[in-house]
Order: C-alpha cells, then structure tokens, then sequence
C-alpha cells in the first residue's frame, strides 16, 4: 500500500473514531500532496510524500518551541500529539548514534577538517538520511565533529 493509500485509509478510519487530532494532521498532509501535484502537475510517489510529511515535522517542531516560549500549555499539548501522528508517517527514525556513524564515515570521506566544509558535509549527508533524522540534530551533530 502506498503512503497516500495509507493516508486515505487513515482519515476515514479517523473519521469514523472520531480522533479529530488524526483528522486534522492527515487532512493537512493530503493537501499539501495535493498542492504539491497540482503546482508540478505530477503524482507523488512515497518519497515525495516522505518529504512532505517531514517538512510538516519540522513546522510542528519550530511552533513548539515557540508556544514553549509563550508558556502556552494548550498549544503544547496539542502541537506534541500532532508530531505523534506525523512521526507514523515517516521511516523509522535514526538514533543519535546512527546519526553520529553517518557523520562520522561522511566527514573522513570528504576529508573534511573546518567549518567551511560544513555545506558538502550537510548536503553528502542529507540523501543518506532522508526523512530518517531531524536536520537540526544532524547540524549539531556535525559542528561538534568539525570544530
């Protein structure tokens, strides 16, 4: 089943329990697809999807930090379990450990020894990861190892 297959079945199950968060999240995503296919006018295959769903992440995660700022507890609240439905949709997610081999392998092939070789070393890295790691992490990741 494709992830767009999936992502129909889950809004009318959503629909059905009445699991409004699901409701909502799937509801975005498949107009983001949507969007997406219109503007190209071409189908989405699961990777563009995948691309999609962790773009939306992203969102999520950046508004969080911010209602964590405004010590807005109900934005919070809703914002995490929004990330919950999102991470379903995405490759399982690598650990800081992965992430640190990758970075590792993708530093020593490059020859990589400042901060001026940070753009090659993002951009060799980011097809390996694709939609398996939060880009912030593997940023941080990275600067440890060349600074």
């Amino acid at each position: 089943m494709s992830l767009k297959q999936k992502l129909q079945e889950d809004l009318k199950y959503s629909m059905k329990n009445k699991d409004v968060v699901r409701k909502s999240v799937v509801t975005l995503i498949r107009a983001a697809i949507k969007q997406v296919e219109v503007d190209k006018r071409i189908e989405l295959d699961d990777s563009a999807v995948i691309d999609i769903v962790a773009k939306q992440l992203k969102q999520r995660r950046d508004s969080l930090e911010e209602f964590k700022k405004a010590n807005r507890q109900d934005l919070i609240d809703q914002t995490e379990s929004e990330i919950e439905v999102l991470k379903e949709y995405l490759p399982q997610q690598l650990s800081e450990t992965e992430l640190q081999e990758i970075v590792n392998s993708v530093i020593s092939e490059l020859g990589a020894s400042s901060m001026k070789d940070m753009g090659k070393v993002m951009s060799s890295i980011q097809p390996k990861i694709k939609g398996r790691a939060d880009g912030k992490l593997v940023n941080e990741l990275v600067r440890k190892q060349l600074n």
